[in-house]
């Protein structure tokens, strides 16, 4: 079949081009703990690294060092998925993508604009502990309710998206799966 003749079979919604769909924020946050699951090897990997290069034998030699190490490789993580594609793993696995304000992968200034600001998930409530000298259980329930807080705050946004992506200037959208093609003969 020639592809003027597969285009003609198509429905005509196949051949406009696709509207974003609104995406739940429900859906955002599953993939969110299933990112968390993914950031955890990353994570360790990194640690690894920079334990068996700096020969580390306990956790509080070079500490500051190592958190600086491991942002920078979430962010090199993060950053590069998002300005390359759009979608990091468990992203494409929830059928989920980062655009800009133009519906294409973001800039790699907006990607990391994005990933500084959604460092605010944690930091303020954390941020806390060494300030005020609080006991382990403090700033967790602090963490709980401000990152329940946070994203909530999307629900009440007009279109729907959490504070660091309106920060960015970028979006979440939902992917659509495409459908299986039949082989001709």
């Amino acid at each position: 079949m020639s592809e003027s003749a597969q285009a003609a079979a198509l429905p005509p919604t196949a051949a406009e081009p696709l509207k974003p769909v609104p995406v739940s924020i429900r859906r955002r946050l599953a993939a969110l703990v299933y990112e968390s699951v993914l950031l955890f090897g990353v994570v360790f990997a990194a640690g690894l690294a920079f334990s068996l290069a700096l020969q580390q034998r306990n956790g509080f030699t070079h500490h500051n060092l190592m958190a600086a190490w491991i942002i920078f490789v979430a962010g090199a993580y993060f950053v590069g998925f998002w300005h390359k594609g759009g979608q990091t793993l468990p992203m494409k696995t929830w059928r989920l993508r980062v655009v800009g304000p133009d519906g294409a992968p973001p800039t790699l200034a907006r990607a990391a604009l994005r990933y500084f600001a959604a460092w605010l998930w944690f930091l303020p409530p954390l941020a806390l502990h060494p300030l005020l000298h609080l006991t382990i259980p403090h700033p967790l329930a602090l963490a709980t309710v401000w990152f329940a807080t946070w994203a909530a705050s999307a629900r009440f946004a007009g279109d729907r998206q959490f504070l660091h992506d309106r920060m960015a200037g970028t979006r979440i959208i939902a992917t659509v799966a495409s459908a299986p093609q039949r082989a001709t003969a």
